[in-house]
């Protein structure tokens, strides 16, 4: 198997980890979504980049861009609809720190 290529990130999540108010936490199960998932989640859902231009930004194919987004909604909906923890860990990913 091919090594991962490094993502670059540039925004780090405030909040690390999220969970439904209505369901106490012990027994709570959960998702995990990687670094570059939730980041490309905000420059394709929140930012509305287009794939190219978000995979650019991240360094990355448009094909594997495509492929990071597919898993993070699939993620994202399995939490949704089955009442699941989100954490936010991991993955290839150097963050990058904005200019001043």
């Amino acid at each position: 198997m091919r090594p991962k290529k490094t993502r670059w990130v540039k925004c780090e999540p405030g909040e690390r980890c999220f969970r439904p108010q209505c369901k106490s936490s012990v027994g709570l199960d959960g998702v995990s979504m990687t670094l570059d998932e939730f980041e490309a989640l905000r420059l394709a859902d929140y930012k509305g980049l287009k794939q190219q231009d978000a995979a650019d930004r991240l360094k990355i194919s448009r094909s594997t861009f495509s492929r990071i987004v597919v898993s993070a909604h699939k993620k994202i909906a399995d939490a949704l609809v089955n009442v699941k923890a989100i954490k936010i860990e991991g993955g290839c990913c150097k963050i990058t720190r904005r200019k001043k």
